[in-house]
C-alpha cells in the first residue's frame, strides 16, 4: 500500500492564501500564505486528518493515486506503520486491551504506540504487526529528477 496522499492547492485572492484540501479526507483543509510552503502545510494538515481519524476509531482509507493537478504527500514511516496497525486492529476487531496482553505492555505503552506524534521504536511497531499476522517490508527508491 503506498502512503502518498494526494492534496489539491489554489489560489484564493479574497484571503491571499493558498487553499489546500485532501480527496481522501475530504473534511480535511488547510491554508498557508507562501506558496513554498504547500507541502510542508499539507503534510502536517495530513497528519491531524489522520489523528483525528484513528482517535475516532474509523479505518484510515488507502492512499488514492494522486492525478496530474495534485501533489502527493508521503507519510513518515512511522505513521504509516502506526495508520497500518490501526486498521489492522479494527479489521480484525483486536481492542487495544488484547494487543496490551500480546506484547506484555500497558495500557499507556499501547497508547503511545498508537500515537502518530509519538516516536516509537519500529521494532514495536514490527511486532505488533507481526502478533497479528502482518509482516513489514521496506523499500527504498530514488527520487527522480535528483
Amino acid at each position: 500500500m503506498t502512503h502518498d496522499y494526494p492534496a489539491s492547492y489554489a489560489f484564493d485572492d479574497e484571503s491571499d492564501a493558498w487553499h489546500i484540501t485532501f480527496r481522501d479526507f475530504p473534511q480535511q483543509q488547510t491554508a498557508c500564505y507562501s506558496h513554498d510552503d504547500i507541502e510542508l502545510e499539507a503534510q502536517e494538515s495530513l497528519l491531524i486528518a489522520i489523528a483525528n481519524e484513528m482517535a475516532e476509531r474509523r479505518p484510515l482509507p488507502p492512499a488514492s493515486p494522486p492525478r496530474l493537478d495534485e501533489i502527493a504527500i508521503h507519510l513518515p514511516v512511522l505513521v504509516a506503520l502506526k495508520l497500518e496497525l490501526h486498521n489492522i486492529m479494527l479489521a480484525q476487531t483486536t481492542s487495544k486491551a488484547d494487543l496490551a496482553r500480546k506484547l506484555g505492555y500497558n495500557a499507556a505503552q499501547i497508547d503511545r504506540l498508537l500515537d502518530i506524534s509519538y516516536a516509537s521504536k519500529v521494532e514495536a511497531l514490527e511486532q505488533a504487526l507481526y502478533l497479528l499476522g502482518h509482516e513489514v517490508r521496506l523499500a527504498v527508491t530514488a527520487i527522480s529528477g535528483k
